[in-house]
């Protein structure tokens, strides 16, 4: 069901959202103290310590307390509030201001649970406010028809985690492990970090704008990458729409270089760290420009032109991070500070929900017979 009240500052709305989404992030985050082996990541926990981890619950709940207060007192509608307690009890009631860190035995399974609500409450505290005050399309709600979806996706990729990160380093082990890599991999790692962080974004992203514009450009991949392109709502959580045979063969191909080369630990996490951040950053509903930044990484204006809905800048913008590779292979466009009018498909009977666009791909597409975007754009005018 879509949430249609008006988000206006000083009506108590906003903190009441944010009470609920505080709420059931500590609710969740309790589970991840008591079953760490199950439900959370052996890589991600290097990243943080369970001490820090307890802190941030208990800020979390407080706050979530803190905005329902707030919400009630200022918002004709308690509900929010309630909600948002409610969830705080359950998790006072399971532990949460109790909680011990301990050692973790590490298993064979395991979902990313302490991934998705790390991700998704730092995502949310960056973007959510700034979409809000610095809105491009003002019209767009935070919570538009289709932001469910685009949430199930997110928190799909989040949670299997381990799976996504196994097969997609599989292609990369299978046709280069039996290489002699050592040498080249303790050259690589020897060099200085802001050496090797330049050269691991722009060998991923070469790879990755082939990959992306080989989508682009073949029947059968369109039908899958096009779900990506099915949202008409650009926003933080818009660049999680993606299917996973999407997300297998681009992670596969970005993947390749990295493991052949051997970066340093630092390096991949900084890696993962920025991509994750950049990805939700170039979808973003926000009209702010980053000045002279926008030439040399990709910016929202850069990536929703990308997703322009006129098939007259069709196929344009596959880079990821460095426009200058579009620049190179002559498919850049970024014109001055004009944006997009629409973006998403011209397609109209494309299926709504997760669960019937994962099989879509499978089954039909209306751009099996030609991706002449142009022509199939004028019979729909």
């Amino acid at each position: 069901m879509e949430i249609k009240e008006t988000v206006k500052f000083g009506e108590g709305i906003i903190s009441g959202y944010a009470s609920v989404f505080l709420g059931i992030l500590s609710f969740l985050g309790v589970f991840c103290f008591k079953y760490p082996e199950w439900l959370t990541t052996p890589e991600f926990r290097n990243v943080y310590t369970g001490e820090s981890m307890k802190i941030l619950l208990t800020a979390v709940i407080i706050a979530s307390l803190f905005f329902a207060v707030v919400s009630f007192i200022r918002s004709n509608r308690k509900k929010w509030a309630l909600y948002g307690i409610g969830f705080c009890v359950l998790a006072i009631v399971l532990g949460g201001f109790e909680v011990s860190p301990r050692s973790v035995h590490t298993t064979d399974i395991h979902l990313g649970l302490d991934w998705l609500l790390l991700d998704l409450f730092l995502m949310a505290v960056l973007f959510v406010p700034i979409e809000i005050v610095f809105p491009k399309r003002k019209n767009q709600r935070t919570f538009h028809e289709e932001w469910r979806t685009d949430l199930v996706y997110f928190v799909v990729s989040h949670l299997l985690v381990q799976f996504f990160g196994v097969i997609t380093q599989q292609p990369a082990k299978l046709f280069f492990g039996w290489m002699g890599l050592s040498e080249i991999q303790s050259f690589v790692q020897s060099q200085p970090v802001l050496l090797q962080l330049f050269f691991a974004f722009f060998i991923s992203d070469l790879f990755q704008y082939w990959t992306h514009r080989f989508f682009h450009t073949h029947t059968f991949l369109w039908r899958f990458h096009s779900i990506h392109h099915s949202t008409e709502n650009m926003d933080w959580l818009a660049g999680s729409r993606t299917h996973f045979v999407d997300i297998f063969v681009t992670r596969s191909m970005a993947f390749i270089p990295l493991y052949v080369l051997g970066f340093s630990t630092i390096t991949f996490n900084i890696y993962v760290i920025f991509m994750a951040i950049h990805a939700v950053l170039i979808h973003a509903n926000t009209r702010i420009n980053f000045g002279i930044l926008k030439y040399i990484f990709a910016t929202p204006q850069y990536h929703h032109w990308h997703h322009c809905k006129d098939s007259e800048y069709y196929g344009k913008n596959f880079a990821t991070i460095f426009p200058f590779i579009d620049k190179i292979f002559g498919t850049y466009y970024l014109p001055d500070n004009v944006w997009p009018e629409d973006t998403g498909l011209l397609e109209t009977d494309f299926p709504k929900g997760y669960i019937k666009q994962a099989v879509y791909p499978f089954t039909k597409s209306p751009f099996d017979n030609d991706l002449n975007m142009e022509e199939y754009s004028k019979s729909k005018r």
